[in-house]
């Protein structure tokens, strides 16, 4: 995985083991030994978690953190709702999609609502990966292209196709030779161009992808831009780039799994603040608070040119037990408004971050949107020069302090905060706090 942005960046690698914890280095050692070299551990000196609740975690020595991480816990860690959900529900039964049960159309009926009329089908899956796989062979198979266009550092899955539409697995995981990549519209870098350049590169990319005969099935997009460093953009910025898809033959996937379910505060799915009108949207594990659940829901029309022609079985995709997590997550967000929770926590935190940029010539920009921020470190704002190594350095400041995040980007050097929806505005304060000594630290 050479030039990794997601795997590599704020990795273990053992070269800080010297000093490290006794018990943390023989877990290590333990878990080295029988899961091999392909997965990676955060931080010089890996956390050993046991415990967590809400925004917070413990330690296996007792020491709390706040994540600012993790949004597959959507709700936060260990929510009692979903809890009590799972909990019945796997005291009765737990089974695959073959037979009729009802929690599954129930919660299909109730997702189906928050999205607009013409999204009117859904099907269920374990992961993300699973999701976005599926999406690309409903779009090839709707608009009998192959080509799909991605961001240059997007992330999509793990599955044979969606690897290799996922740059930021770096240049040991290639591209499949259908897949184009065009960097991500950067208004920090770009101004107010970006997103018009970053239509004209869809219409470029979709021209090779026809003129190697691909054609273009799909612009496969998530809609906050995370794994290419956090790029909320203004609102429509995404729109002239699916228009260009659509002009090329092709459909819009929204990859909701970072963005979706109210995270982004104004509106409840990430694709909504674009224009982005996807044909086709995916869902990931937040959707469960970390239950393995995810799904697909498409037009009719869409799925119908694949569920026609192809049966598509994923055993536990939809179970009675996965579903009835998912079924929790929906009705808390709704029940506690937490996409204006979203909102307004965010857009307090947005504030507060932005202040640091007033004592710390680090910080570049501040961005988000709801409770998903970008920090973006620089050497120099003149030239806007990334500083990948004081972020990381900050990274390890914040985990010394009790804060817990990772880095994102081309560049590895935007922090990337996105804590659960159970984060609070009594956590602010000591969150930048954090930030402020790590960034006072790693300046002197």
């Amino acid at each position: 995985m050479s030039g990794s942005s997601i795997m590599e960046a704020n990795s273990f690698s053992g070269a800080f083991a010297e000093g490290m914890d006794e018990d943390v280095q023989q877990l290590v050692e333990r878990r080295q030994k029988v899961m091999g070299g392909a997965y990676r551990l955060f931080y010089r000196e890996p956390v050993h978690l046991v415990r967590g609740r809400g925004a917070r975690l413990w330690d296996a020595a007792g020491r709390e953190y706040i994540d600012m991480y993790n949004n597959v816990a959507s709700l936060g860690h260990c929510h009692p709702a979903v809890i009590e959900a799972v909990t019945a529900q796997m005291s009765q039964l737990n089974t695959h999609t073959r037979y009729l049960h009802e929690t599954v159309v129930d919660y299909t009926e109730r997702l189906l609502e928050t999205f607009p009329a013409a999204i009117d089908r859904a099907m269920y899956m374990c992961t993300g990966s699973e999701a976005n796989d599926l999406a690309i062979r409903v779009a090839q198979q709707y608009t009998g292209a192959r080509g799909i266009i991605v961001t240059s550092e997007a992330y999509h899955g793990t599955s044979a196709l969606t690897s290799g539409a996922s740059p930021a697995l770096g240049s040991g995981q290639p591209l499949a030779p259908e897949v184009r990549a065009v960097p991500a519209p950067d208004t920090y870098r770009e101004g107010a161009d970006a997103g018009a350049r970053f239509a004209r590169d869809v219409r470029a990319a979709a021209a090779d992808l026809a003129a190697h005969g691909h054609g273009t099935a799909a612009l496969l997009i998530d809609s906050i831009l995370s794994s290419d460093g956090v790029l909320p953009g203004p609102r429509g910025m995404l729109g002239a780039a699916a228009a260009e898809v659509r002009a090329a033959g092709g459909i819009v996937i929204a990859d909701e799994v970072q963005p979706g379910f109210g995270r982004t505060g104004d509106t409840f799915w990430g694709f909504e603040r674009h224009a982005l009108d996807p044909e086709i949207v995916t869902l990931g594990k937040p959707m469960g608070n970390g239950m393995p659940v995810s799904g697909l829901v498409a037009r009719g029309d869409v799925l119908a040119a694949f569920s026609d022609d192809l049966p598509y079985f994923n055993t536990f995709g939809g179970n009675p037990v996965s579903m009835a997590a998912a079924s929790a997550v929906l009705r808390v967000l709704q029940e506690e408004r937490l996409m204006e929770h979203s909102a307004r926590i965010g857009g307090q935190l947005l504030e507060s971050l932005s202040t640091l940029a007033d004592r710390h010539e680090l910080v570049g920009d501040v961005r988000g949107a709801g409770l998903f921020i970008g920090f973006e470190l620089v050497e120099d704002r003149t030239t806007k020069a990334p500083a990948r190594t004081a972020a990381l350095q900050v990274i390890e400041e914040l985990r010394r302090r009790g804060v817990l995040t990772s880095v994102a980007g081309p560049y590895g050097n935007v922090l990337k905060l996105r804590p659960p929806l159970a984060f609070q505005e009594s956590d602010i304060a000591p969150v930048v706090a954090a930030l402020d000594d790590s960034l006072r630290v790693v300046e002197h």
